[in-house]
């Protein structure tokens, strides 16, 4: 796959418009009534090689206005109020809620055109958007299974697709997708324009771009940075807390933070049903989210989230994809992820569009490694931070509650209460008063709660695999199945994943009842939806790779190979 590299920044030229982008008036009235002033970096180099044809791959984080990037440059080309029934765009992305997203803009936008868009997704009736396909659309914003569905019923016709776009394109790789992705593509004409958009480059979507992009421009651009003495737009902080303590820890974290509303990652549906309970028995007004919710669920809950009647959301990642809430300020992991990829679509969800974010990680003392891979990936420091204290969380909601009269002395007509001040100032001092007053604003703000429990003080255990005195009594617990292997690590595909209920635990025990491995042999642990990548010492790859072909994995036979990517 040839390349052309266009100019790798951070921050827009100064003075750029969309009219300098060339695009017709129709869009250029729609830009003006949403408010819309100047392009984005990503939109200044992504429109014009679009507008002309070009194919073009393009990492850029979430949040930088990628959407407007390709959008644009398709209802550019489009007839005004055209009357064909097959779509000339076609737009794949992850999630129900991302292609709800890319279409309400998609239409927004061309509004003045008359610009026919259709979501397709899982999780609604698709008698109705057939009826859209039959009455016909210029633009069919996908996840891949329906599109894969409406293909087979005869449904989609893909023919006459001048623009095809992969957004959020590792994604959908993560999530399985990528057999989908080859056969509706092998359905489109092969002088198609192709787009792909992706936060990473994974080694596997480098793949796929190289046998469907030709001769691509290629445009990478990360978050924009802040201006020389200025804060970053997105704070990065850890805690080194027990796994015991952690939603204690979290608790604290939280109360001193104070997000207007945050996003809190777990790694299973039951950690996030138990965290849930938690953090609302603590006084939050918390909604869980996972794939073992109906989509009728799910829209309650993100209903309540953008209501502003839940402050909290506690998700996996699979049922987090995809969403888009202009109010989150906070993002926190529970877990370090595994992936250092995920991190960098966590944190994406904030900072943007101008606006301070925050992401806080909670790391357990052996996660040390995993901290440092992932801030050389996004190439930023994560601040390691002290977890609050009892007095830290006491003088937090102090200066809440100090910040709340200072509003209402500026704001509010307190006139009225004079006559109750009054009456107290003949028996008590003035001073005594505000206090007793302050007093109760300050319990009635629930900052009177007990909390003083403090949390174990633990710091990163060394970087170092060979922690152990060897007389410390500890011997190699392989037996007779000799030493422990060591090496660098070799990642192992397994043709099963959460469709079939695999658990990093069935993973771990197959591996370590069919070879010489313990359990601390095994690395990293990736499940996707119907796959899953595990890491194990190169010197033992081969013999995990014979062992489990040979063995059950939950009940089936599964593919295992090492991973080519």
């Amino acid at each position: 796959m040839d390349e052309e590299r266009a100019t790798s920044t951070d921050t827009a030229d100064d003075g750029g418009t969309f009219e300098d982008l060339g695009l017709r008036p129709e869009l250029l009235g729609a830009l003006a009534a949403l408010g819309y002033e100047e392009p984005t970096p990503i939109q200044q180099e992504a429109i014009p090689p679009l507008v002309a044809g070009r194919d073009l791959l393009g990492q850029a984080a979430t949040g930088t206005g990628k959407t407007a990037a390709f959008a644009l440059p398709i209802l550019q080309l489009l007839p005004a109020h055209r009357s064909g029934r097959a779509p000339v765009g076609l737009v794949l992305v992850p999630t129900r809620e991302l292609a709800v997203q890319v279409s309400e803009a998609l239409h927004r936008y061309g509004k003045d055109l008359g610009a026919r868009v259709l979501p397709v997704y899982g999780g609604a009736p698709i008698v109705r958007q057939l009826r859209a396909l039959e009455s016909g659309v210029d633009v069919v914003v996908a996840t891949p299974g329906r599109a894969l569905d409406l293909l087979q019923r005869g449904s989609l016709h893909l023919g006459e697709v001048l623009t095809v776009v992969l957004d959020e394109a590792d994604e959908m790789l993560d999530m399985g997708f990528a057999e989908d992705l080859e056969a509706i593509l092998g359905e489109t004409p092969a002088e198609r324009q192709t787009v792909l958009f992706s936060a990473t480059m994974p080694r596997r979507l480098d793949s796929l771009a190289r046998r469907h992009l030709r001769e691509p421009v290629r445009i990478t651009l990360g978050r924009e940075k802040a201006a020389p003495g200025e804060a970053p737009r997105v704070r990065q902080t850890a805690y080194v807390v027990p796994r015991a303590a952690k939603p204690a820890a979290l608790g604290r974290i939280l109360d001193v933070e104070a997000p207007a509303a945050a996003i809190v990652f777990c790694r299973t549906r039951e950690e996030v049903d138990s965290l849930t309970e938690t953090l609302n028995g603590r006084g939050y007004r918390a909604e869980a989210l996972h794939g073992g919710m109906s989509q009728e669920q799910r829209d309650r809950v993100m209903g309540r989230l953008r209501g502003g009647t839940a402050d909290l959301l506690v998700a996996t990642d699979v049922a987090a994809r995809g969403l888009d809430i202009d109010t989150l300020t906070h993002v926190v992991n529970y877990d370090v992820p595994s992936a250092p990829e995920s991190y960098v679509h966590r944190i994406g969800r904030v900072g943007r569009a101008g606006r301070e974010g925050v992401a806080i990680t909670l790391a357990e003392p052996r996660e040390h490694r995993q901290l440092k891979t992932i801030e050389r990936v996004v190439g930023a420091a994560i601040v390691v931070e002290k977890v609050p204290t009892v007095a830290d969380l006491r003088n937090r909601r102090l200066e809440l509650t100090r910040a709340a009269l200072r509003e209402s002395l500026l704001t509010d007509d307190l006139e009225r209460f004079r006559a109750v001040v009054e009456a107290l100032t003949d028996e008590f001092d003035v001073i005594e008063v505000a206090l007793a007053a302050v007093k109760l604003a300050h319990e009635a703000a629930g900052g009177g709660a007990d909390d003083d429990e403090e949390i174990p003080v633990v710091s990163f255990r060394p970087d170092k695999d060979s922690g152990r005195r060897p007389d410390s009594g500890r011997a190699d617990r392989s037996g007779p199945r000799g030493p422990r292997p060591s090496g660098p690590g070799a990642r192992l595909f397994i043709g099963a994943g959460r469709e079939a209920g695999i658990r990093p635990g069935d993973l771990v025990g197959a591996i370590t009842g069919e070879t010489g491995l313990t359990g601390k042999d095994v690395g990293s642990i990736e499940i996707h939806q119907r796959f899953a990548l595990v890491e194990v010492p190169e010197s033992a790859a081969d013999e995990v790779v014979r062992a489990l072909k040979a063995t059950m994995i939950k009940g089936r036979k599964a593919t295992v190979r090492r991973d080519r990517t």
